[in-house]
């Protein structure tokens, strides 16, 4: 009666209570759940009464009225779970089945989850943990030239949170089945990223290389040292300002990790994100460690970072100066954005080559309101303030943070425009006086673009490291 899809779900029903068969269809899981003998109860479920419909001709044929309980449900809302103790929610989209659970993960407690996502088992498998479910059994069940992905999910008292490649690899044994999902996600991943290089998205299309790679030949630790020297050679930190603290600015306790998290702050989000993905080490923008530390306090992110044993390198100025930094990340996405006429000059010199941002040309002028406009989507700010005087903006400088002390620099080099965070009010005064065109684009939203290029740098020479973007790294305000 059941394909092997469905007979490998009838498997893992633990048969200890009643079970709930959400999205029923034709109720043949709960026909084969009764007459087996391993369920005395099931509630079958459906959203709509033509599968319910189908579902009590199937019923009716088995003779199991008594034993099976037709419910029309939109998932899990009208289906009382008092004695069950297992919910089968199959043959649905991953972000249905995650929807569903998420509407009434409250009444869940003790319940055991057998999931069947038809699409993005990877999105499933992320929301399970953030709902504080563990994945405790994955299996496959291969029919015909198709690969099921099965889930079995309970409550767990420990918090947990899966990094991206964590939910597309899954909680498989390690199988021939499982080896042959794999290297079809590697192939679907690989797929992707051809189609990103193709488009020009360099950055994307090498982090779905290593997405690949990581599906097919699993992460693997690499020495904390090794990571420090890959970024030296391309950001040195020699290069960073005398004020600076740039660096390894705390070890963890075997220097070694095979998980990264980037973000631009080291908050206690930042690192209770970074414990709950398992992640080793830490690299952010901002120093953790600034001024000189006379008290460590529990509350602070040096305290807990050195309590779970998280490594810290921060890279400030040095990103920011170098060549392919920070700045050099904002000169990309102008270039790509608007025509630039003849090459970058440097912005304000510091000697030895180092410089602060950039001068670019437009090869033709903009209105401001419209080139604001434009920075609002290249840095996907939720807002961009703008001088009030200035009418057309063509010679522009830039400088990621906070920039805005170097007006008169700018306007010396001839600019009628800056691009900046953090601006004071003197210097808006100062901007509307002379015509010059002011655009704060916030400190955080000019330095966060950076951490895709970082990502892009280390997964080209590390693709066994598991490199997350921390979901943390968010504008520290709200706007209301």
């Amino acid at each position: 009666m059941l394909d092997k899809r469905l007979m490998k779900i009838a498997e893992l029903v633990s048969g200890k209570g009643a079970a709930a068969d959400v999205g029923t269809d034709h109720a043949y899981l709960a026909a084969e759940l009764i007459t087996s003998g391993k369920c005395r109860r099931v509630i079958a479920s459906d959203v709509k009464e033509g599968p319910l419909d189908s579902a009590r001709a199937t019923v009716e044929k088995y003779g199991i009225q008594d034993k099976v309980e037709l419910v029309l449900s939109d998932g899990l809302e009208k289906v009382d779970l008092n004695g069950v103790t297992d919910v089968v929610i199959a043959g649905m989209g991953g972000e249905t089945i995650a929807d569903i659970i998420g509407r009434c993960v409250s009444n869940l407690d003790g319940v055991r989850m057998i999931l069947q996502p038809m699409t993005k088992a990877e999105l499933l498998r992320k929301k399970l943990y953030e709902y504080q479910f563990e994945i405790t059994g994955e299996y496959t069940a291969e029919d015909k030239d198709k690969l099921y992905v099965i889930m079995v999910a309970e409550k767990a008292p420990d918090g947990k949170l899966l990094t991206e490649n964590d939910a597309l690899y899954g909680f498989f044994d390690d199988d021939e089945a499982a080896r042959k999902y794999r290297k079809r996600e590697a192939e679907r991943l690989a797929k992707v990223g051809k189609s990103l290089e193709a488009a020009g998205k360099a950055e994307e299309a090498q982090h779905y290389a290593a997405l690949a790679y990581k599906m097919e030949n699993g992460t693997d630790s690499v020495k904390i040292n090794s990571i420090y020297a890959c970024l030296d050679s391309i950001y040195p930190f020699s290069a960073q300002d005398s004020w600076d603290n740039s660096g390894l600015l705390v070890e963890n306790y075997d220097m070694e990790c095979s998980k990264v998290l980037l973000t631009l702050d080291i908050t206690n989000e930042a690192v209770n994100e970074a414990s709950e993905k398992g992640a080793e080490l830490i690299i952010s923008h901002h120093p953790v460690i600034f001024e000189p530390l006379k008290r460590i306090r529990r509350n602070t992110p040096v305290f807990t970072l050195i309590d779970r044993g998280i490594a810290a390198i921060c890279m400030h100025t040095n990103l920011d100066i170098c060549d392919g930094g920070t700045n050099g990340v904002i000169l990309d996405r102008l270039s790509e954005r608007f025509e630039l006429s003849g090459e970058a000059e440097p912005f304000e010199e510091l000697g030895d080559g180092r410089h602060y941002g950039w001068i670019v040309q437009l090869a033709q002028p903009e209105v401001p309101s419209v080139f604001a406009a434009a920075l609002r989507d290249i840095f996907g700010c939720e807002y961009v303030r703008v001088s009030s005087s200035a009418e057309r903006v063509s010679r522009i400088a830039f400088c990621s943070g906070s920039g805005g002390s170097m007006l008169g620099i700018a306007e010396a080099k001839g600019c009628d425009a800056l691009i900046t965070g953090d601006v004071k009010h003197d210097v808006w005064i100062a901007a509307n006086n002379s015509g010059t065109a002011l655009f704060d684009c916030g400190h955080f939203h000019t330095e966060n673009i950076v951490l895709t290029k970082l990502r892009s740098v280390l997964e080209n020479k590390f693709p066994q490291l598991d490199i997350e973007i921390a979901e943390s790294s968010s504008d520290p305000c709200e706007y209301v």
